[in-house]
C-alpha cells in the first residue's frame, strides 16, 4: 500500500462527497490517499483496526474465513462506502478480512479523528450510520443468497454488484477468485460461467469477464440484488443522489 496524490478526489467517495461543506473541509485535513494493489491484506481478523477506509477507485471485500482455510464474500465495498464500522460502532476489530478485490484508490482516516467527527452528531454520523445499517442488509442478503440461490444467480449478482462500483463492463476476475468470493467450488462458476456466456451475457476470455447485457444479467440474477440495491437508495439516496 503507498500513498498518493490528492488528484483522486476524495469526494468520489459518494459517503464523503453526501457531507457538508464545512464537515468535509473540517475532514479532509484528515484524509490519507492511499494506492491499494490487487489482494492487499486491509486487515486481519481479530486484528486491530487502525483506519476507516474510503475507497474511490477500489473496491474491497469483506471474507469469512474458516478452520479449514475456505473463504466466502459477506460484503463488498467501493465507491459506495467504507470499511472498518466497528472503529465507530463501539469496537476495535472484527472477526472477518478485508481484501482489496479490485486495485485502486481509497482515503483512509485514523481512529481519532474518526471518533472526534463522530461524536460531534453531524451528517458524517448519520451518514455513517445509515451505511452500516445497509451494510447489515448486505451481509444478510448475502448469506441467503449463498444458501438458496444457483451459483448462476450468485454469479449474477455478483457482477451487477462490481458493474455498479467500477462503472465498466470488463472485470479482470479468475474463476478461482470468483468461486473464492462466492464460497463454491471453482467448477460450479466456470459452468455457470459458461452458461452466461452461450445466453450472450457476458464473454470470458483469459480471466477478462466482459458484461455484454446489463438487463439480461439483472433478469438473470435472483432477487437478491435488487433488494440490496433498493435498501442502499432508501437509507442514503436522498443523500447521494445530489452529489453525484
Amino acid at each position: 500500500m503507498s500513498v498518493v496524490k490528492h488528484e483522486d478526489d476524495a469526494r468520489l467517495n459518494h459517503l464523503i462527497a453526501a457531507l457538508p461543506e464545512d464537515e468535509f473541509t473540517r475532514l479532509k485535513q484528515n484524509l490519507e490517499p492511499v494506492s491499494l494493489s490487487l489482494g492487499k491484506v486491509i486487515y486481519e481478523s481479530g486484528e486491530l483496526l487502525e483506519y476507516v477506509y474510503f475507497p474511490t477507485t477500489a473496491i474491497i471485500s469483506l471474507l469469512y474465513i474458516m478452520e479449514n482455510g475456505s473463504t466466502a464474500e459477506i460484503g463488498m465495498a467501493g465507491n459506495d462506502g467504507l470499511v472498518g464500522v466497528a472503529l465507530f460502532m463501539g469496537g476495535s476489530t472484527t472477526p472477518n478480512r478485508a481484501v482489496v478485490q479490485s486495485a485502486g484508490n481509497a482515503f483512509r482516516l485514523r481512529t481519532k479523528a474518526l471518533q472526534y467527527e463522530f461524536g460531534l452528531n453531524g451528517m458524517f454520523q448519520k451518514i455513517l450510520l445509515r451505511y452500516t445499517q445497509y451494510l447489515m442488509t448486505q451481509i444478510s442478503q448475502t448469506a441467503v443468497c449463498n444458501r438458496l440461490h444457483s451459483v448462476e444467480q450468485q454469479l449474477c449478482r455478483w457482477l451487477l454488484i462490481n458493474h455498479d462500483l467500477l462503472q465498466t463492463n470488463k472485470l479482470i476476475m479468475t474463476h478461482d477468485l470468483i468461486a473464492n468470493m462466492l464460497g463454491v467450488r471453482r467448477e460450479g462458476v466456470s459452468i455457470a460461467a459458461g452458461h452466461l456466456q452461450k445466453r450472450g451475457l457476458i464473454k470470458y476470455v483469459r480471466g477478462t469477464i466482459t458484461m455484454l447485457d446489463r438487463e439480461g444479467l439483472e433478469t438473470a440474477a435472483c432477487e437478491c440484488y435488487k433488494v440490496v440495491k433498493e435498501e442502499y437508495d432508501r437509507l442514503l439516496g436522498k443523500y447521494i443522489s445530489k452529489n453525484i
